[in-house]
Parts: structure tokens; sequence; C-alpha cells
């Protein structure tokens, strides 16, 4: 065994398991520099460029493209990397990061802002897929499910408070200290992560071995291949990215063109998505073991391409503000079902890989589309668009439909089999 492993919590107990209290924390403080770093430099931005739709889609593109081009080399590492210290040396580089860029700012030059998402999203291509692996060692396989429902609504919370922590932030303290408000969310976020278990020291000799890298690479992309619940998830993730990147990108103009609001509705927008999704999470965990994770995610990407196409449609507040709240309610069935079928589909020591090749099947589509919806606003109404992106969901949610008859065997890591 080449991974220390807590012992395993009863249900009732998950709280009390330090490695996932530890994760919590940390992810607070994580959240904390995410949000104010996406609203606050995005009014920022649009204050620059005068709501440029261009400079708009730039910043989802900055934050996207190292997630595609870097997810396949992060994963593969993560399985050869300590988990832990990986974890926290990303942490401690953000902040450094994100102070540079500060100091930059100070002296003129706003367009550095955009660096502070470049390599906070570099970065995060190694600690993710770091963490997923240490929920797999830390975390009873009976209670991934529950465990992912917790974390979910956690980032419900912020859904909620997180846009509005961003503009205050923005428009009470400006730029600079926002900025520095992330960097010192990043640094504390790294403190934290050393109460987690120390890495075994078995995983140095992995870690250090030479010139397999490709071949470790290659041999997580035969991995997804051979099973047919990876494959065909991986069809899934580049449909829904498409339509997410799209919808993501123009989501600002649908307040402004459709809603006839000011740009910083959008705060209240994403606050009802966070109340939905918040309350979508409780219910998760409530049928965390009466429902397949493949099923869970099937009916939270349904409601998505329902929700998206109302929202185009919609031009009345109170509508679109119900679609959001709908569709709030389906999104931690969507990232609770696809955590945990990546982690029940997959033994340990491919994890990491696993999470680079899926990843950038539904990245990859979104970093195009970031730059595309651009293009595309500027040729078709936004009605139009949005209810394409609707059909691709349901085209992703249909090939959801034949991995119903497959369960996972959790315990002892095997292949899936037909139940």
């Amino acid at each position: 065994m080449s991974e220390q492993a807590l012992p395993a919590q009863p249900a009732g107990k998950l709280l009390g398991n330090t490695f996932f209290q530890t994760i919590l924390l940390s992810n607070v403080l994580l959240q904390i520099g995410i949000w104010i770093r996406n609203f606050a430099i995005l009014m920022y931005v649009t204050d620059k460029t005068s709501n440029d739709p261009f400079a708009v889609g730039l910043m989802t593109f900055v934050e996207l493209l190292p997630i595609f081009v870097f997810s396949f080399i992060g994963g593969t590492f993560a399985d050869r990397w300590k988990p832990r210290l990986t974890m926290i040396w990303c942490d401690l580089l953000s902040a450094v990061s994100v102070f540079a860029v500060l100091i930059t700012i100070m002296y003129g030059s706003w367009h550095m802002v955009y660096l502070v998402t470049f390599v906070s999203a570099i970065l995060s291509q190694f600690s993710q897929p770091s963490a997923m692996k240490l929920f797999k060692q830390h975390i009873a396989p009976e209670q991934l499910q529950q465990a992912m429902a917790m974390f979910q609504s956690l980032v419900a919370i912020f859904m909620v408070v997180g846009p509005s922590l961003g503009v205050i932030s923005y428009h009470r303290f400006g730029i600079e200290i926002s900025v520095g408000i992330m960097g010192v969310a990043f640094l504390l976020s790294a403190l934290v992560l050393f109460r987690i278990p120390r890495d075994k020291e078995i995983e140095k000799k992995d870690a250090n071995e030479k010139g397999r890298f490709w071949s470790e690479l290659g041999d997580g992309l035969k991995y997804v291949w051979r099973s047919p619940v990876l494959r065909s998830l991986g069809g899934t993730f580049a449909l829904a990215g498409v339509a997410v990147g799209t919808t993501q990108t123009l989501g600002l103009f649908v307040v402004i063109e459709r809603l006839g609001q000011p740009k910083e509705f959008l705060q209240y927008v994403l606050m009802v998505n966070g109340v939905a999704m918040l309350l979508g999470g409780g219910l998760v965990m409530m049928m965390a073991k009466k429902i397949s994770p493949q099923k869970l995610l099937a009916i939270g990407i349904l409601l998505s391409s329902f929700t998206m196409a109302g929202i185009g449609l919609s031009t009345s507040v109170p509508l679109s503000l119900s679609l959001q709240f709908i569709g709030g309610l389906g999104f931690p069935c969507i990232q609770i079902g696809i955590s945990t079928m990546i982690l029940q589909w997959t033994e340990e020591k491919f994890i990491g890989r696993v999470n680079g090749v899926l990843s950038p099947m539904f990245m990859g589509m979104m970093v195009v589309m970031t730059l595309v919806a651009a293009k595309l606003k500027q040729h078709f109404p936004l009605v139009g668009i949005y209810c394409t992106a609707a059909g691709l969901m349901f085209l992703a949610m249909l090939l959801l439909v034949p991995l119903f008859k497959y369960r996972a065997e959790v315990r002892t890591g095997e292949r899936e089999t037909a139940a």
C-alpha cells in the first residue's frame, strides 16, 4: 500500500474526520479569495473597458485555457507527488502570484489583473486532483457521495454570499485592497492544510521515478477508454462544456439586455442560484444512498437544459430568477454526481490521471466557447444561442442513460459491472 489512509468513520461522524474538517476550512478560505477575485476583478474590468464583451470573455478565457492545457500534466503529477504537499505548495504559490500582481497594479498596469486568474487556474490543475486523491484515501467509500454533498453545500453558501462579497469589496475598498485580501486568503488556506496527516514517505520513491511521465499519461488515457462509464462521461463533459462555456460568458449580457438591469444585478442572480444550490445540496445528502450518481448527474443536466432555454427566452426578472433557482437545485446533482462517479469508478492510483483526461473534455470546449460566444453574440440573438446551448445539454443527458445499468465496486476498486 502506497498511501496513508485514515480509518473509516461511521456515516454519522463524517464531520469528526480530521481530514474532512481541514478540507472544509481550507475551502472556506479559498472561496473567499476566489469570489473576491471573480467579482472584484470583473467589476474592475467592466469599468475599465465600458462593458466590452471581448474583455469580459477574455476574463473567462484566461481562467479556462490553463485548465485545458495543464489538466493532463497536473493530473499525472498528482499521481506521482505527495498530495498534501502539492496542495500546500499550490496555495502558497497562488498567494505569491497575487501579491506580485498587486505590486504591478499599484504602479498602474491594470491589465495584470488577468494574470491573477491565469496563474491560479494553472495551480488548481495540480491541487484539485490531489484533493480528490486525498478524499479517496481518507473518506470511507460509502461516505463519498455524502461528503461531496456537504462539500458542495459549502460552495453553495458562497454562491449566495460570494458575489456580494466581491462587489462590496471592490466598491468599498478598491481593486488594490481586494487583491490583497485574495492573497491573504490563499496564504491562510495553505497554512490550514498543514493539519492534514503527513503523506507516507513511500510516495517519495514513486514521485522520483524518472522517464515514466509520458508512459503514465498514456496509461491514464487507456484507463478511461477501457471504462464504458468513464468514456461516456467524457462525451457528456464535452457537450456540457460547449453549453456552459457559451452561457457563462453571456450571462452578464442577459442581465443587461434581456432583463434591462445594471451589471451589478448579476450578483443577485447568482445569490438566488446559490440559495437553491444550498437547498439542493441538502436534498442530495438526504437521498445520497437512494440514487446512483449517474442518475443524479442526469437529473442535474436535465434541469440545466430546461433552465438554459427559459433564461434565454425570458424578459421577466421574477421568471428569470425562478429559473435560476430551479437551475441551482440541479447544480449540486451535477457536481456531486461527477465527483462521485470519478471516485467510485477509478482506482486510487489513477485518480489524478482520470481527472486530467476528463477535465479537458469539459474545459477544452469551454475555452473555445468563451471566445466564440462573443462572436456569436454579434451575429445571433441571445435567445437562439441559449436555446441551442439547452439542446446540447439535453444531448449530454441522453449519453448518460445507458450508464444507469452500471454499479460501482467501490470497496474493491474493480472495474464496473452491469447490475
